[in-house]
């Protein structure tokens, strides 16, 4: 498989990485957070992902204390954008929650957007935990849910054993592809790398919040073969 690729570096869209694949993890939804403020970008978005070949694309909005998104709001305006794209890719509706008060409220009340079956996705602070972290991903995996954890190489707090902790404890850990082509730091790339390496993501995500950065992040040809060949093994993630 390495041979595919020869000696040059690669851009994620030259690496064929969209191809057929799964997009787990994007604030595409319009108007709804921090990510895409009208229905004009979404659209631009999902043409652009038309061409580079995506299959499946989950719309994850974040719901936190300072974005408390509904279930009921955010289904709602679901709904009004697949009505928009008559298009070809697949979309999909969850949510990411950050780890706060309100997550708590809505796991407790089994309030929450599944990202497929039993998973859903789950984020902290780049920089420190929750003080009961590890007790809120218990209680999400005792009452039923799978965590799958947003972009874990961007936490400057979690060292190697954090991570195996929580493979341990069940969850699944999700790569951004940002991460991977440097835009968070050398740090995080390296991260990235290692966590690739070591065979401890599930899938990929864009965390796409505006379409110049995702045309900029996918055109970067800083991806060398061996690392081209591991995310080739993580295109589908979740349907």
């Amino acid at each position: 498989m390495f041979g595919l690729f020869g000696s040059k570096k690669k851009s994620l869209l030259e690496g064929g990485i969209l191809q057929g694949a799964t997009d787990n993890h994007s604030h595409i939804l319009y108007g709804v957070d921090d990510g895409v403020k009208t229905v004009e970008e979404s659209l631009k978005i999902l043409r652009f992902y038309e061409e580079a070949g995506l299959q499946t694309l989950w719309l994850t909005p974040h719901i936190m204390e300072d974005v408390p998104n509904t279930t009921e709001g955010l289904r709602g305006r679901f709904a009004e954008l697949q009505a928009a794209y008559p298009g070809p890719i697949r979309l999909r509706l969850a949510a990411e929650y950050m780890i706060d008060t309100l997550f708590v409220e809505r796991l407790r009340s089994k309030d929450l957007l599944l990202h497929g079956g039993d998973l859903v996705l789950m984020e902290t602070s780049t920089w420190s935990p929750p003080i009961d972290l590890w007790e809120i991903v218990e209680e999400a995996i005792h009452s039923g849910y799978r965590p799958l954890i947003a972009h874990p190489e961007r936490y400057r707090y979690m060292q190697m054993k954090d991570y195996e902790r929580l493979r341990k404890m069940g969850c699944l850990l999700q790569l951004n592809l940002p991460s991977i082509v440097g835009v968070y730091g050398e740090e995080t790339r390296a991260k990235a790398e290692k966590l690739l390496e070591k065979g401890f993501y599930s899938m990929t995500g864009s965390d796409c919040h505006r379409f110049r950065a995702l045309d900029s992040q996918v055109h970067a040809p800083v991806l060398k073969k061996d690392i081209l060949a591991r995310l080739e093994a993580l295109k589908s993630g979740a349907e």
